[in-house]
């Protein structure tokens, strides 16, 4: 049985859809794996061994120079690449416009979340099957529901939380040697702080960095700082000044920033697509969440702590703060500044450094979406 996987972006959402790719591949063996993706993510798709053909599109960069790209022919050979194969099944696990029309252009009968599911709900036009899967589970889970449902075979039904997976039986089916990873046989004491992400909003303090890099550089580890835009170098460079034991990495794609993540002993992360990938690795995360919901969306797998903010607002779900209090203000090195976004106040350098040296030290932790767990 051949099917196609339309999951386009972004980094966070492919990550999310390796699971249902791992456990529809051991309930159907005879199921073969294509997937349309973004064709910066092509190197995720390649990663897990049941994917046999990986298709690029280029969505975003088509959007920025619409004119040329409707005259250099890529789409036209986008298409003509889609259609090559008449599929058994084409599986939209993205529940989006663009990604329905994919779906639609291939050969091969649709199937994807249904109107009250998807995440735009006109997608579902596009599909010959629909499916209701829950917006309450987590995002892993509800690709593990639609991929079981599409192709038939039974679902995992251990309930754990809002989710129907138990954090130590994920298996996103990751082929390190793909990647270029080498096995970790010791300690390294070595720390990677994944600070970059989309979303303003999204941001954990510069001066919380600072505050978190000298407690860990205090206790001999080595702080690692990634990045991938000219924005997020510039925070990296801040973070890092005049602390010895931080460094900031060159730049890396996706495999060369696995192989540093994967060496790591543990990682920081606010909520972006590289924090779903060190989980994917199954190496210790600590997450940072402000404006955004962590029991939906965020780190899933072994070795996960989720910090989730204790302000009245959190989480808001938006792009723009939406406070409307007095301004919350902190005190680092003696310089005091305002906590911007202020939900991010909730989440002190020492108490997420109390909890990721926990994580660290005693190895695996249960998933733990406030900080109040270490409020003793």
């Amino acid at each position: 049985m051949r099917v196609l996987i339309v999951k386009v972006s972004s980094l966070g959402d492919i990550i999310h859809t390796l699971p249902a790719i791992t456990e529809a591949k051991r309930a159907r063996p005879d199921v073969r794996f294509d997937w349309v993706v973004e064709e910066n993510f092509v190197e995720v798709a390649r990663w897990h061994p049941a994917v046999e053909r990986v298709i690029p599109v280029a969505i975003r960069r088509w959007r920025k120079h619409l004119f040329k790209t409707l005259h250099n022919g890529e789409i036209s050979a986008f298409r003509a690449e889609l259609t090559r194969i008449h599929y058994d099944l084409v599986i939209d696990a993205q529940g989006l416009i663009k990604s329905g029309l994919i779906s639609r252009m291939a050969k091969g009968l649709t199937a994807g979340m249904n109107n009250n599911s998807s995440r735009e709900p006109l997608a579902a036009l596009f599909y010959n099957r629909t499916f209701s899967v829950p917006k309450t589970l987590h995002a892993v889970d509800r690709v593990r529901e639609l991929f079981s449902r599409a192709l038939n075979y039974e679902l995992n039904t251990n309930v754990f939380g809002n989710s129907l997976l138990q954090a130590n039986e994920v298996n996103y089916g990751l082929d390190l040697a793909r990647i270029g990873v080498a096995p970790r046989s010791a300690a390294t004491k070595t720390l990677v702080f994944l600070h970059g992400t989309t979303w303003e909003t999204k941001h954990w303090p510069v001066p919380y960095w600072r505050a978190l890099a000298r407690l860990a550089t205090a206790k001999s580890y080595k702080v690692k700082l990634p990045w991938g835009n000219q924005q997020e170098l510039d925070r990296a460079k801040a973070i890092a000044k005049g602390i010895a034991g931080v460094s900031v990495l060159d730049k890396q794609t996706l495999s060369g920033l696995a192989r540093h993540i994967s060496q790591a002993d543990g990682v920081v992360a606010v909520d972006t697509g590289l924090g779903h990938l060190a989980a994917a690795l199954e190496v210790p995360v600590l997450s940072i969440y402000g404006p955004t919901n962590p029991g939906l969306s965020g780190t899933f797998g072994k070795y996960q702590i989720r910090l989730q903010s204790d302000l009245p607002c959190a989480p808001c779900m938006s792009k723009k703060c939406l406070y409307k209090g007095a301004p919350i203000n902190d005190t680092v090195d003696a310089q005091k500044f305002e906590v911007r976004p202020p939900c991010f106040a909730s989440h002190k350098p020492e108490a997420v450094w109390a909890a990721l040296h926990r994580l660290v030290t005693e190895g695996q932790a249960p998933i733990i979406t406030s900080n109040s767990a270490f409020k003793k």
